[in-house]
């Protein structure tokens, strides 16, 4: 009898107690379904638009987390990793708890340059364009669709402030994000009143607090840096804002769109009993269970 038989038999003995099966249940169950969780996959809810219109708000992801174990991700490749920003500790074993256990958030972004690439931001013709290694990089994933801001007095959304807008179609009938034209004209007004654009056009430049344009850099990539960038230039906090990413932080390859709603609540059902009526309307059947490139 080889050892796992005789895990096997030993965790379905009779006359277990209840105490017994609770304590067996975290020492053995939770560890293996942590360590398939995080080696093997990962499921996502997307909750923010840096990904439009490949990855909307309130969308669920399958991810693969063992390839990138073995090979290292590919220019084009949707990535999952640890936010880049986070203020990591220096002793490694303190670090190894925050990747994998607790600590920083996950983000999502399109592999633009690969380690050893020289990667350029110009302006062309009025629009941002990226050289690779001299060679202009064709880019069809880039959300063309103009972002427009929307909220309710009072509410102002905590993510999703700027939503993927299609100025062809009335805001009944937008395909991406259920609108209400009443609050985009009031957030028109609150915006305008600071200053800020009510509305963020596509194939345009960012510029930071100082006035810099964020689509002009030029960077040489070290053995172990990607370039990444969300495919919605215009509402992405990217390489762009603070530079390359250290390929340790990666943990997973975007695969499967699972499904898709327009909400912002992790647990769907809370949403379906708040707004029973509301909540089928902003289901987007179309994009359920589809391979994501």
């Amino acid at each position: 009898m080889n050892a796992l038989q005789k895990l096997r038999r030993w965790y379905n003995r009779p006359n277990k107690s209840t105490f017994a099966q609770y304590v067996e249940t975290f020492i053995i169950i939770l560890p293996i379904a942590f360590f398939i969780r995080t080696f093997f996959y990962g499921l996502y809810q997307v909750p923010t638009g840096s990904m439009e219109v490949t990855m909307l708000i309130g969308e669920r992801f399958f991810a693969d987390k063992f390839t990138v174990l073995f090979s290292s991700p590919k220019r084009g490749d949707i990535i999952t990793f640890n936010d880049a920003t986070f203020d990591y500790s220096k002793n490694p074993y303190i670090r190894t708890f925050q990747k994998y256990v607790w600590g920083p958030s996950n983000w999502t972004k399109r592999v633009i340059g690969l380690p050893g690439d020289h990667v350029q931001g110009i302006m062309e013709d009025g629009k941002p364009v990226i050289y690779i290694n001299g060679e202009k990089l064709d880019e069809p994933y880039i959300n063309p669709y103009p972002l427009i801001a929307a909220f309710k007095d009072g509410k102002m959304p905590a993510s999703g402030l700027y939503k993927s807008w299609d100025p062809k179609k009335n805001f009944e009938d937008q395909p991406y994000y259920a609108m209400d034209e009443k609050d985009v004209i009031f957030a028109k007004r609150f915006l305008t009143r600071y200053g800020e654009d009510p509305v963020r056009y596509p194939y345009t430049p960012v510029y930071d607090a100082q006035g810099k344009n964020l689509d002009e850099y030029d960077i040489k990539l070290g053995a172990n840096e990607y370039w990444v960038l969300g495919d919605n230039r215009r509402g992405s906090n990217d390489s762009r804002f603070w530079g390359p990413l250290d390929g340790d932080l990666i943990h997973g390859k975007i695969v499967l769109r699972l499904i898709s709603i327009d909400s912002n609540d992790s647990w769907l059902i809370f949403d379906l009993l708040s707004n029973p009526i509301s909540f089928w309307k902003r289901v987007r059947w179309s994009r359920f269970m589809q391979l994501v490139y």
